[in-house]
């Protein structure tokens, strides 16, 4: 691909015009939960992959216990932005699966003027190097920068052609299909990794739940909360109140601060004041906590200090009986989700409680073999887990080939430039 003569080629001398964002697409509409019946799939801020740019988790939420956020209504073909902590660059394109489905107002929704322009022309050019250059300089806040959908809609992106757009969308088909062959490359690429990642994690599976059920051994098996500190989460009201971005405010540890098959919790998108933290329930580093509604059960290690929402559940005050990798491993066993889905589907209650908690019976066998089970679980899940720490290399040159030619194929020169 010649770099100096291909878009020159493509182009054949036609006008490039560059408007906002906001002038080729369209205005879209939130919820009223008053006037739905029906439970929706939830795009929340943590439901978009940043390294994938797809949609891997949502839940489920319904007009009696839809978050405040949850306002978003979003069709087929839209573009969606997370305007908190924007240079984080999470988006995606939103596919069948979650056509008419609410998201978060935590991303600003572009919905492509399709006579004008085609939803992957926004896309590609939203992940370039200059949106980013962009989104630095015109986000705010230092501890919990955002950027308004405003200011999103109001960056220009080139439309080739823009006095014939049946030509216009031609050539926008055209670089983005050139555009899209590198990204499947990577996601092809991914997808094979994928299933050696599935792979390990069912050696790993199998392997825990057979080193933690003491099947013919002589343990000790006794209640959590005989031997742990089980407390829920608190959150100060309104929280509003007490959000700072102060860098002497405490952590504000939520639900949303986590990632699906990661240990430990080491940073906060937010913090509350002193005096928020002492209606809340401050834990130091060490101690667990465990999701008791959305994703509940899922255990996570404190690598922090901080204040814990109450969508938690605490687990402090164990040290001299429980080896702290040991009880991550059992608490992220078969046994134990199958433990807790027994309570929560037996009708008498809607979440994982504290009481709940304290009734699980654990394996307690001597110190140094809880070390030396954890150890070999290490071992597991760390080669579980290496291949989701960092890019391969060939995935990473892929990246950098979709990079470097997406930003050569999208640098349509501007006004200035075409006077000179």
């Amino acid at each position: 691909m010649s770099e100096l003569s291909f878009i020159e080629r493509l182009l054949d001398g036609v006008e490039v015009d560059w408007v906002p964002i906001g002038k080729v697409t369209l205005r879209t509409s939130n919820i009223k939960w008053r006037e739905v019946k029906r439970d929706y799939k939830y795009i929340d801020l943590t439901s978009v992959s940043i390294e994938t740019k797809q949609i891997i988790e949502t839940s489920w939420v319904s007009p009696n216990n839809a978050p405040s956020r949850a306002q978003k209504l979003v069709e087929k073909k839209d573009v969606i932005f997370a305007t908190t902590r924007p240079t984080q660059m999470r988006y995606c394109l939103i596919g069948d699966d979650y056509h008419g489905e609410v998201a978060s107002t935590g991303y600003c929704v572009l919905r492509a003027r399709r006579e004008k322009v085609l939803p992957k022309w926004i896309l590609h050019l939203i992940s370039t190097s200059e949106f980013k250059r962009y989104l630095e300089d015109n986000q705010s806040g230092s501890a919990y920068p955002a950027i308004s959908d405003a200011k999103i809609k109001a960056f220009y992106i080139p439309i080739p052609c823009p006095e014939n757009p049946e030509k216009s969308l031609q050539i926008q088909a055209e670089i983005v299909r050139i555009l899209d062959a590198f990204t499947s490359l990577t996601a092809e690429l991914t997808a094979s990794l994928t299933v050696e990642l599935t792979a390990r994690k069912k050696q790993y599976n199998y392997y825990r739940d057979k080193l933690l059920s003491f099947e013919g051994g002589e343990v000790e098996w006794m209640s959590l909360g005989d031997i742990a500190r089980v407390r829920r989460g608190a959150s100060p009201r309104p929280i509003s109140k007490y959000i700072t971005e102060d860098e002497s405010g405490i952590p504000w540890i939520k639900i949303g601060d986590t990632k699906p098959g990661t240990k430990f919790i080491t940073s906060t998108a937010q913090r509350v004041t002193v005096e928020g933290s002492k209606k809340s329930r401050v834990l130091n580093p060490g101690d667990f906590v465990i999701s008791n509604s959305m994703s509940f059960g899922r255990p996570y290690i404190l690598a922090i200090r901080g204040a814990i929402h109450d969508g938690w559940a605490a687990i402090s005050d164990f040290d001299e009986i429980l080896d702290s990798s040991f009880l991550y491993h059992f608490l992220s066993s078969d046994m134990v989700s199958n433990y807790w889905a027994s309570k929560i589907n037996s009708g008498s209650v809607s979440n994982l409680n504290a009481d709940i908690i304290k009734t699980l019976l654990v394996p307690v066998p001597s110190i140094t073999e809880q070390k030396e089970i954890a150890t070999i679980l290490d071992k597991f899940d760390t080669l579980t887990s290496s291949i989701t720490e960092g890019l391969p290399r060939e995935i990473e040159l892929r990246q950098k080939h979709y990079e470097y030619y997406r930003d050569l194929l999208l640098s349509f020169p501007k006004p200035d430039e075409q006077a000179a």
